[in-house]
């Protein structure tokens, strides 16, 4: 199999998506290769439940069968689907977050329509959002932490990092001069289903 498949049972199947592979096909010949493609050659009822970026790293779930999609569509949207994620940030983090190695960021976000796919922060229009971050480790002119979106936004923790100041390494769109790194350093590191008393955990390779 071209895929990393964590785990398998009759409802569901996680994998570990590298960064670079898109989870659903684009448009054109040159953007069919892609995660659910590759699951369904080996499992044809497999069904997409939710999708990681492109560039970024980590744990998706998919749905074995229409059944199983409605019962964790259904989770996602109830918010008992519970997903943390691991980045490194441009800089150390400081400023009005000096000593406080957690907090949130609540900011609403839109489309950037002339500029699209970019999203940006926009208080008049924008859909409520909310990123919870932790700060793990500073040094050497980086942050990790970890991020736990609450909302589920297109491109959330990125531009949430980047309106904090400290955009995430890698990040081709939002990255500014970091843009030319090897990767996107954005992983879905954990992800538990109360529902189905599972949870599951991946370490990011930065």
């Amino acid at each position: 199999m071209n895929f990393d498949l964590l785990f398998a049972n009759a409802e569901l199947l996680l994998i570990n998506k590298p960064g670079g592979l898109l989870s659903v096909p684009g448009r054109g010949a040159d953007k069919q290769d892609c995660v659910i493609h590759r699951v369904q050659r080996h499992y044809p009822e497999a069904l997409i439940v939710h999708r990681l970026d492109m560039a970024t790293s980590g744990l998706l779930l998919l749905a074995r069968g229409a059944a199983a999609q409605r019962s964790l569509s259904m989770a996602f949207e109830a918010r008992r689907v519970h997903k943390r994620y691991q980045a490194l940030l441009q800089g150390e983090m400081d400023g009005p977050d000096v000593g406080k190695d957690e907090g949130e960021v609540n900011l609403p976000l839109s489309a950037d329509w002339p500029n699209r796919p970019l999203q940006k922060v926009d208080l008049l229009a924008g859909k409520p959002s909310l990123t919870r971050y932790r700060v793990l480790s500073r040094g050497q002119g980086l942050t990790r932490v970890e991020l736990e979106p609450v909302t589920g936004r297109t491109h959330q923790l990125r531009v949430h990092m980047l309106a904090l100041g400290y955009p995430i390494v890698g990040d081709a769109l939002y990255g500014g001069a970091q843009q030319a790194a090897e990767r996107l350093c954005l992983h879905a590191c954990a992800l538990s289903l109360p529902d189905w008393g599972l949870s599951f955990e991946s370490p990011p390779e930065f």
